[in-house]
């Protein structure tokens, strides 16, 4: 375990498929007492890919423009956080000129509404922009939540708000385990930690403890206690996380056998045997899948891989023009990459205050 470092203050961000579990692992880390991890929110990506529209972060003006949008934007979620809209944007408008520190300034804000130091962001589909989130907030640490991929694919065919297929399902799982391991593989130490919703549900305790350590954080014994905070922490309106109110429970895990068709069964484990073998997941055995089922599984990862790619040169030309600074300086680590003082009153991480 690491050592807990007093004084820290870095950005936590939960990432991975959908209905991995996220939600769970959100309410976890909120009942930290020093750390607040907000409902769902969904002006993070939008405004990084919109800065060119909102100029330069250091002109007072284009700040306010960009926090007006953020708090009052119809589809920002903003008002889930139970935050002063005014507050915010003349928090935003005077503190530090850049895209990070406008956008952090909201989570910043979430956390000091419930008196605690330090703030994370949990959304599943931040496992493709860790390189844009990084840009935003370079001191940032990644929690990434693995779940059996059969049970993500039934879990998605029964949401309300999902309308692909479960081609696109599976797909969507083996992205976020690529984009997992190769994301390991690049951030510096300290950066990235990966814990499975199976052994995190079975064994809490010890999950968290460790991840309190990658953390630098103490463990704290109310983390395994989420629904205190579940209905704070998650809108009322998600029926589809009513889960999350009870005990942490082992009761949905391996459920895929009873949920999943015999022929989507023999897909997974096709498709993402090996993926699933690598993440600890024995296969049942199923027969493998027909050849045409097989390629249609592909051509659906393959638009997705090529939608995906277009979004990705467009923002490296785009990064050749940047409009103004795009990290963060809210905090102690962000301040001192950027070659910024401490400000007067912040305890520097590993000493006592």
């Amino acid at each position: 375990m690491s050592p807990v470092t007093r004084g820290q203050d870095r950005p936590i961000f939960v990432i991975g498929c959908p209905r991995s579990g996220t939600t769970l692992l959100q309410l976890m880390l909120h009942s930290h007492p020093r750390i607040a991890v907000p409902p769902e929110t969904r002006f993070l990506v939008p405004a990084y890919y919109s800065r060119r529209k909102y100029g330069d972060m250091r002109l007072p003006g284009n700040r306010r423009a960009l926090a007006e949008w953020i708090a009052t934007g119809r589809e920002t979620k903003f008002r889930e956080l139970g935050l002063d809209r005014a507050g915010y944007v003349a928090e935003a408008t005077e503190g530090p000129g850049s895209l990070g520190s406008v956008i952090g300034t909201v989570f910043r804000d979430y956390a000091a509404r419930f008196g605690k130091p330090r703030w994370g962001d949990k959304r599943p589909s931040y496992f493709k922009h860790v390189d844009i989130l990084l840009r935003l907030f370079p001191d940032a640490q990644f929690v990434h939540l693995i779940r059996d991929g059969r049970d993500c694919v039934a879990s998605l065919k029964e949401m309300p708000w999902y309308h692909l297929s479960s081609f696109h399902a599976m797909a969507n799982w083996a992205e976020a385990i690529d984009f997992g391991r190769r994301t390991a593989a690049r951030l510096p130490a300290g950066s990235y930690h990966e814990l499975r919703y199976e052994d995190l549900t079975a064994e809490p305790e010890r999950e968290l403890q460790r991840l309190c350590g990658f953390l630098g954080e103490e463990y704290d014994p109310a983390m395994c206690e989420p629904r205190h905070v579940a209905e704070v922490a998650v809108p009322a309106h998600k029926v589809w996380h009513s889960n999350t109110h009870g005990e942490v429970t082992t009761a949905r895990s391996g459920s895929w056998s009873q949920r999943l068709d015999p022929w989507e069964i023999s897909l997974c484990e096709t498709v993402l045997g090996e993926r699933l073998t690598t993440a600890g997941y024995a296969l049942s055995g199923a027969p493998r899948a027909p050849k045409e089922q097989v390629n249609a599984y592909k051509t659906v990862a393959a638009k997705r891989r090529g939608a995906r790619w277009k979004k990705l040169n467009r923002d490296r030309v785009n990064r050749l023009r940047e409009p103004g600074p795009v990290a963060a300086l809210l905090t102690e680590g962000q301040r001192r990459l950027a070659g910024l003082p401490v400000p007067v009153g912040v305890t520097p991480a590993g000493t006592c205050g």
